[in-house]
């Protein structure tokens, strides 16, 4: 069963998602909050699988909320997800390098809202839709590299051509083509260089991977 909570300071939206989640037989709604205090608090209490997370909202927003959960150990199985009225939304970037899995518009289709859920709470992060490729590239484009270094030297020439890719949208399976190598091989260079990074999750990973200047909004 994937345990997923709700943070958002408007009603409609929270009773909108929960009425579509609730119809899964694999989903559940395990509680709902209207700021990021109240959200953060649920999290520590209930250990959601997933939790969607508005961005702008009273009290707390859901960039702090986010960056708080994320930077507790204790909350390394909560994946969350940034919610956004618009795609190109100036804070959702800041979201990511807060350590969101990704993020969805609020108006997005029933089908997509349960894939999304699934796929967040098997840890993959949320960076396929074209509309997250040109929020990224729009905003690292405003950012000179950060974190030239930030650990990249330690990582091997095929693991940093595997983040690379994965910074480019691919999947496991499409950097294994790319790099003619196995599935299951893709995947293990890209949990090490995780493990390296210290990032939390695939997201966080093509964040530094665009920080560092290894990849860049010019060739991704």
């Amino acid at each position: 069963m994937i345990r997923v909570l709700l943070v958002d300071d408007q009603p409609l939206i929270r009773s909108g998602f929960r009425a579509l989640l609730d119809l899964e037989d694999d989903i559940e709604v395990v509680a709902e909050a209207a700021d990021g205090q109240e959200g953060l608090a649920l999290v520590q209490e209930h250990l959601p699988d997933v939790t969607l997370m508005d961005i702008q909202m009273p009290v707390m927003d859901g960039i702090e909320a986010t960056r708080r959960i994320a930077g507790d150990p204790a909350l390394a199985g909560v994946h969350v997800v940034m919610l956004t009225n618009y795609g190109m939304d100036e804070y959702v970037f800041d979201a990511l390098r807060a350590g969101a899995a990704g993020f969805l518009v609020k108006d997005i289709v029933p089908e997509d809202l349960l894939h999304a859920v699934r796929v967040a709470a098997r840890g993959d992060a949320l960076l396929a839709p074209t509309i997250t490729r040109k929020l990224i590239d729009r905003y690292v484009a405003q950012r000179p590299p950060t974190r030239a270094g930030s650990g990249l030297e330690g990582l091997t020439g095929r693991e940093r051509e595997a983040v690379a890719l994965a910074a480019q949208g691919m999947s496991n399976d499409e950097i294994a083509d790319r790099m003619v190598i196995s599935p299951l091989t893709a995947k293990t260079h890209i949990n090490r260089a995780m493990a390296k990074l210290h990032a939390r999750d695939r997201a966080q990973l093509v964040v530094l991977a665009y920080e560092s200047g290894l990849v860049s909004p010019s060739n991704s």
